[in-house]
C-alpha cells in the first residue's frame, strides 16, 4: 500500500488542499483530507506540490507513426484503397516507440491512438496506457472509434492517383455509399441469424441456412451503425464539418469531430448539436488551405458556448506539450478548471473509459502526476513523479 501526503489535489472536479490519496493494488483506495494511512503503508511526502489525474490525448498517432524512425515504421496510413474500416490499429502500434517514454515524462498516460487521416475510412482505434512491453499489456480499450476524414487528405491522396475520391462530393459520396453498404449487411445479417433460431427451435418449414458470408470491411462499418463505436471525423472546415454532421444525423451515428480547427466559426451550431469536439493541435503553422482558419481561440470559444471539448496534440511524441496546449486555451479565455478537465476527465469521457481514469476517485487506475507547481505554470512546474496504475514510470 501507498500513500501521498501533504499535496494540492486538482481530481479535477475539485480542489483537495492538503490531501492525501491512498493506492492498493494499482488502484485509488482513498482521497481526501481526513483520510488514515496504515502503518504499513509506504509514504511520499508531497508538501507543496500538486497532483493531477495521469493526462490524456483523445486523438495522436504515436506509436502507429513511430516517431523519429521515417517512413519504414510508419503504419499509420493504409493508402491502397480509400475505405479501409476492417483495419485496426493494434496491430500497428509499437511499444517500444520512444514517444512513448516521452509521453510518460511528460504525466501524459492514456492516449487514444490509430490510423491517419489518408483515407476516408482508415481503420479501428484503441485506448492505451503509454507503458507496457506488449500492446495487450497497454491496452486499455479496444476497438474504441472508427477513424474517418473528410477534407483534403484523402480527395489529395487518391486525386494523385487519378482514383475517386478526388473532390469534397467524392469524400462524401463514397463514404456515404459504404454506410449504405453497412446498413443493408446488417438486415441481411439479421434475417440470416433468425433463420438459424427458427431452424435451431423447429419452426416448421424451416430449413438449415447457407452459411453466412462474413465481410470484414462491412463488420467494421456495421460497429459505427449499431453504435458500438462513434465515428472519429477528421474535418478541419467548418462545412466539411457540416457534412460530418450531416452523415451522422442520415445514418445515426455517434460522432466525435476531430480537429474541428473552424469550430468557432459554428460553435453555436455544434453546441446545439450536441457533438463532441477533440480541437487541435493549435501549435503548428498553416501548412494547407483547410488550415488558413487555424486559430488559438478555437478551444475557448468552443468551450464557452458548451460544446464538450478535449484538447488533442494529433501528433507522435509531441503528445507530450499537451500542457501547453491547455495553457494556450486558458491564455485565450478558457477557464483553468474546463482546460484540466480537456486534458484529463473529458477525454476519458469521449474515449469511454472515464471508469478506469480521467480523474482521482476512489476505485479508478492510479494514474497521478505529481508536479512542483500549479500544472498551468508551464514555465516553472515541472513533472516529478509519474505514476501509472500505483508504479513509479518516471521521477525525475
Amino acid at each position: 500500500m501507498q500513500a501521498i501526503k501533504r499535496a494540492t489535489i486538482l481530481t479535477p472536479d475539485q480542489t483537495i488542499a492538503n490531501g492525501t490519496i491512498l493506492i492498493e493494488n494499482g488502484k485509488i483506495k482513498a482521497v481526501g483530507v481526513d483520510v488514515q494511512i496504515p502503518l504499513e503503508a509506504s509514504i511520499f511526502d508531497a508538501s507543496g506540490k500538486y497532483i493531477i489525474p495521469g493526462m490524456i490525448d483523445a486523438h495522436c498517432h504515436t506509436g502507429v507513426f513511430s516517431d523519429g524512425v521515417g517512413w519504414n515504421h510508419s503504419d499509420g496510413n493504409e493508402m491502397t484503397d480509400p475505405v479501409m474500416p476492417h483495419l485496426r490499429a493494434i496491430d500497428a502500434i509499437h511499444p517500444e516507440d520512444k514517444a512513448f517514454q516521452d509521453l510518460r515524462e511528460a504525466g501524459v498516460t492514456c492516449i487514444g491512438t490509430g490510423p491517419g487521416s489518408g483515407n476516408l475510412i482508415g481503420g479501428q482505434t484503441a485506448v492505451v496506457k503509454t507503458r507496457g512491453r506488449t500492446i495487450d499489456e497497454m491496452l486499455v480499450l479496444f476497438p474504441a472509434g472508427m477513424k474517418m476524414a473528410l477534407g483534403e487528405n484523402p480527395k489529395r491522396v487518391y486525386g494523385e492517383q487519378k482514383r475517386t475520391p478526388s473532390t469534397r462530393m467524392g469524400n462524401a459520396g463514397t463514404m456515404r455509399e459504404w454506410l449504405i453498404k453497412g446498413q443493408g449487411y446488417l438486415v441481411k445479417k439479421a434475417k440470416h441469424e433468425q433463420k438459424v433460431v427458427d431452424f435451431k427451435a423447429g419452426v416448421a418449414d424451416a430449413k438449415e441456412p447457407d452459411p453466412f458470408e462474413i465481410d470484414l470491411k462491412l463488420e467494421g462499418l456495421a460497429k459505427v451503425l449499431t453504435k458500438e463505436i462513434p465515428a472519429h471525423i477528421h474535418a478541419h472546415r467548418a462545412d466539411d464539418i457540416m457534412t460530418a454532421i450531416r452523415l451522422a444525423k442520415e445514418f445515426d451515428f455517434d460522432l466525435v469531430l476531430i480537429h474541428a480547427t473552424e469550430g468557432y466559426k459554428i460553435a453555436d451550431i455544434l453546441a446545439q448539436e450536441g457533438v463532441p469536439c477533440v480541437p487541435g493541435p493549435v501549435l503548428i503553422s498553416r501548412s494547407k488551405y483547410e488550415l488558413r482558419g487555424l486559430n488559438p481561440k478555437n478551444a475557448a470559444v468552443l468551450s464557452k458556448a458548451g460544446v464538450k471539448i478535449a484538447i488533442q496534440t494529433d501528433q507522435m511524441s509531441a503528445v507530450r506539450h499537451i500542457r501547453l496546449d491547455a495553457a494556450v486555451a486558458i491564455n485565450e479565455g478558457m477557464s483553468d478548471d474546463e482546460a484540466l478537465r480537456a486534458i484529463t476527465l473529458t477525454p476519458a469521457e469521449m474515449l469511454k473509459v472515464d471508469d478506469r481514469v480521467g480523474s482521482i476517485e476512489v476505485g479508478k487506475d492510479a494514474d497521478l502526476v505529481i508536479l512542483s507547481g500549479h500544472p498551468f505554470d508551464v514555465a516553472h512546474s515541472r513533472v516529478e513523479r509519474v505514476m501509472i496504475e500505483g508504479e513509479v514510470v518516471f521521477e525525475a
